[in-house]
Formats: C-alpha cells, structure tokens, sequence
C-alpha cells in the first residue's frame, strides 16, 4: 500500500450505510463543507472561498475514485478560480473596495454561451476519447455549467444562482445513479440554498440601483 493510499484510508472508511450504500467519512466532508461553503456565499461572506477550497479538496478525491473524472478535475480549477474570487469578492471594486453585486451583461451572456457550447462538446470528445467515463455528457455538462456559474459567482453576477440551479438540477440524480446517496442530498440542499442566495443578492442589487448615482 502507497503512502497515499495510507492516508486517504480515513477519507474512504465507511461512516454509515443510507439506500443500501455506504457512505464514506470523505463524503460526509464534503457535504459539510459544501453546505457551509453555500450558505457563505449567500449571505456574501468572503469565508466562503477558504472553505470551499477545502469542499474543493474532499469532492476531487471523491469523485475521482467515483469515476467522475471530469468533476474530479473541475475541482482543481475550482481552487484557482476560489484563490481569484476571495481576492475580488475583497478588493476587487472601484478603487480596490468590496466588489457589489452587478447583473450579466449581454455580451458576456453570449461569451458564456460560445463558451458553454465548446466546453462541452471538447469536454465530451475528451472524456470518450481518454477515461472510461460511464456518463461522459453529464458529466461534462454540469462541468461546464458549474464553471460559468463559479465565473459569475468570482464576479458576483446575480444571475450565477440560475447556473447554479441548472447544474444541481443534473447533479442530483447523476450523484444517486452513482450512488453518492449523501451528496445527492446535499445538492438538493444546495437548490435550496441558490434559492436563498438569488433572492439575498437580487434584494442587495435592486437597493444598490435604487441610491441615486
């Protein structure tokens, strides 16, 4: 046995058994800090960055072993784009002050578009060609919708939680057919928490554009 291996023998020991599957301690991670990193970013709290980047670290091991090769790497960019966001969410608005909620303009609507359409035809081509990806569409879908949202969410564009909701729409029966019961779950509580967070960041933005310039 690897040194790796030793070490991740916590994250892969069973924590308990929900719907006939067992549940490791590595997913019972992940969804705690995954519902924590969520509810952060509702509620516009720059903690949300550091703890997703530990959300980012127990879904890429999970996943990978789950034979979900493209959400494994997707965590990866998920830590760079995390790194970004904490700094722009801080100091990324006018004259490097807290960066406010702002709407999607339509050219960068149509440059999510282009880029949705071509991420997920290469994706797709990638995860046929090169894994032995058992889901190779939705899994390269939700891929690319979660980067366009976590684009928007780095920018603090309202319209993100529409991504959002999108990509967990997918996600929850893709996780139950792959039988990551727990996380399955917890991406139903995430619908709920977009909900939240879409009406928490249109109430911050109306109040923004209702001040007199």
């Amino acid at each position: 046995m690897s040194l790796v291996d030793v070490i991740l023998v916590p994250f892969h020991s069973t924590a308990f058994t929900a719907f006939g599957a067992a549940t490791s301690w590595g997913e019972v991670a992940g969804f705690v800090t995954g519902a924590l990193c969520v509810w952060l970013v509702a509620v516009q709290n720059a903690w949300n960055w550091p703890i997703g980047i530990l959300n980012n670290v127990a879904f890429l091991l999970l996943f990978w072993s789950s034979g979900l090769f493209a959400d494994s790497g997707l965590q990866v960019v998920y830590i760079a784009l995390a790194l970004y966001g904490w700094w722009a969410w801080l100091r990324g608005g006018d004259e490097h002050t807290a960066l406010p909620v702002s709407r999607t303009t339509p050219r960068q609507w149509q440059g999510l578009l282009v880029a949705g359409v071509l991420g997920t035809a290469l994706l797709y081509w990638v995860l046929v060609s090169y894994t032995e990806s058992t889901v190779p569409f939705w899994d390269s879908i939700t891929t690319v919708l979660s980067l366009l949202a976590t684009w928007g969410q780095t920018r603090k564009k309202v319209e993100c939680w529409w991504l959002w909701i999108a990509a967990d729409v997918i996600y929850v029966p893709l996780y139950g057919y792959k039988s990551l019961w727990l996380t399955a779950i917890l991406y139903v509580g995430f619908m709920a928490l977009c909900v939240m967070g879409l009406r928490s960041w249109t109430k911050s933005l109306r109040s923004a554009e209702a001040v007199p310039a």
